[in-house]
């Protein structure tokens, strides 16, 4: 398991969907930035796995969403609500187009990073999860993640408050 990702970071590195900036800017501020709801950017995300990629075409993104060993091993046995301890990053770039092949978006200048952490307790009031936004490694403000549970509770409650679905 440690080997496929290895191999998906790879991956994903070589295709330029881990830009070396996006790594330094949010690695520097690793210790240090707390969000206002308490969620910190924890050390490794960058070598967790693959849940799924997404796009969105209003934000003009590109996404890739990781999830800890406790988040994907849940996930793959279909197990909802996922367990405490389980945190899931998403990744976000601008999306601009290849200047080696037509038709194709690859990612560009990088955006944010978020997360969400499982703690029944801690986040009882958001359904078991605390979310954290980050640009440049430094929290996004009050306000900004205040947007973060509204729109999970109305969008995705029957998928325990995740928008992502596993990509097999």
């Amino acid at each position: 398991m440690r080997r496929l990702a290895t191999l998906v970071t790879a991956l994903l590195a070589a295709a330029g969907i881990m830009s070396p900036a996006f790594h330094a800017a949010t690695v520097a501020a690793a210790d240090i930035a707390v969000a206002p709801t308490g969620v910190t950017i924890p050390k490794g995300y960058r070598n967790w796995q693959v849940v799924a990629p997404s796009q969105r075409d209003d934000k003009g993104e590109i996404r890739v969403i990781v999830g800890n060993n406790i988040a994907m091993k849940a996930i793959r046995a279909k197990q909802l609500p996922l367990p405490d301890g389980a945190i899931l990053a998403k990744l976000a770039w601008k999306r601009v187009k290849s200047a080696e092949f037509d038709n194709t978006f690859v990612p560009g200048e990088p955006m944010r990073v978020e997360f969400m952490e499982k703690n029944s307790k801690r986040f009882a009031a958001t359904g078991g999860w605390g979310f954290g936004r980050f640009v440049d490694g430094a929290p996004a403000d009050e306000k900004e993640h205040g947007a973060c549970w509204p729109c999970h509770e109305a969008n995705v409650k029957g998928n325990d408050f995740v928008f992502t679905r596993y990509a097999r």
